[in-house]
């Protein structure tokens, strides 16, 4: 099943394997990618994934979450954007662009003062201070998003999809850990989920109804007493009516009781750590799931999805370790990633990017 078809919206697909968003840090200091950026894209494609998912874009230069990020924050971009879209479409790809605002999880060096849905002082999670988001602030944002979906749209990506996970801004909203806030936009989780509807509702507006919108939804944190699974699974319910077309589960903050990466993915019954969350999703929504969070081997993938828990398969490091790896499955060439699980892919200087360094 992981090499037939399959659809999201009205995007079909070669086959199941997504390259899930990841943060590639091939861009300039305004957010231009680099070329080093349209070859991976290129690479990963001839590799044979199905969709690939761009590292998070930010929508605003205030969201901008770390040094060498995309940007998708004025039409400035949408030229060199759209050479992306070119260079995958010419391997016979498809691609699609994650959005996304840092708000309190910005680095020092992108973000001078950085917003949140509340200050600093009443959230501990953060490692630096920030400033509580006012009500214009707000609807800016919802108003960037939109645009940064419509900037998606006309650079010619197949998708976008709406980062809510991870400790990000949407998370931030949705999480009592980071929303202390005693007007409409906190409080209940039908408010804290308000800024997160509003956002989709924007978006699906501004691309039209056609345009495929899917989401990277943290589901639950990994902390005790944040954005509860019960939470997440009730919010989810709602996705549907706010014009989404499918949902990649993943966790909000990282905590002591999960992390969104592990290590030691060693054997079988380590994949897939994420796979209790979906299976209850599954329950509670009749879109499409792209299942992520560890995944090495065809017949862990191939039993997920005949399951029909998830319908398709998302990968970060096995394709940083190997973009060919959908391609060596296919062919019967390779029965497993042999990623280490070490996350050691991340860049340490700049200009050099992501990339696996386990077996240099």
């Amino acid at each position: 099943m992981l090499f037939t078809p399959g659809e999201i919206g009205l995007l079909e697909l070669p086959n199941r394997l997504v390259r899930s968003a990841t943060a590639e840090r091939m861009a300039n200091d305004q957010g231009f990618p680099l070329p080093t950026l349209t070859a991976l894209y290129r690479t990963l494609t001839k590799g044979g994934v199905g969709l690939i998912i761009t590292g998070h874009m930010y929508i605003n230069p205030d969201g901008k979450s770390h040094p060498e990020m995309t940007g998708i924050y004025t039409d400035e971009l949408i030229p060199r954007l759209a050479e992306l879209v070119k260079a995958v479409h010419e391997e016979g790809g498809k691609i699609a662009v994650q959005i996304n605002h840092g708000g309190g999880n910005c680095s020092q060096e992108t973000v001078k003062q950085a917003i949140s849905p509340s200050a600093a002082e009443q959230v501990s999670i953060y490692n630096r201070q920030t400033q509580e988001m006012t009500e214009k602030e707000i609807r800016q944002t919802i108003s960037d998003f939109s645009q940064a979906a419509r900037r998606v749209k006309e650079a010619g990506f197949d998708a976008v999809q709406i980062h809510a996970a991870h400790g990000y801004l949407v998370n931030q909203f949705l999480s009592p850990l980071t929303n202390h806030r005693d007007d409409e936009w906190g409080g209940s989780l039908s408010n804290r989920s308000k800024l997160l509807q509003e956002v989709c509702l924007a978006v699906r507006e501004q691309v039209g109804p056609d345009y495929p919108l899917f989401i990277k939804f943290g589901i639950a944190d990994g902390c005790e007493n944040g954005f509860s699974l019960e939470d997440g699974l009730e919010t989810l319910q709602n996705f549907g009516s706010w014009g989404l077309d499918g949902v990649e589960l993943s966790s909000g903050f990282s905590g002591e009781l999960f992390s969104s990466i592990q290590k030691r993915i060693n054997k079988p019954t380590d994949e897939g750590y994420f796979l209790p969350f979906v299976e209850r999703a599954r329950l509670k929504t009749e879109l499409p799931i792209m299942a992520v969070g560890g995944f090495r081997s065809r017949t862990v993938m191939e039993r997920v999805l005949l399951s029909g828990a998830a319908d398709f398969i998302s990968l970060c490091r096995p394709l940083i370790r190997d973009p060919n790896l959908p391609a060596l499955l296919e062919a019967g060439d390779a029965t497993h990633s042999d990623c280490l699980s070490a996350n050691l892919c991340w860049a340490e200087n700049k200009g050099e990017g992501i990339s696996c360094k386990c077996f240099d």
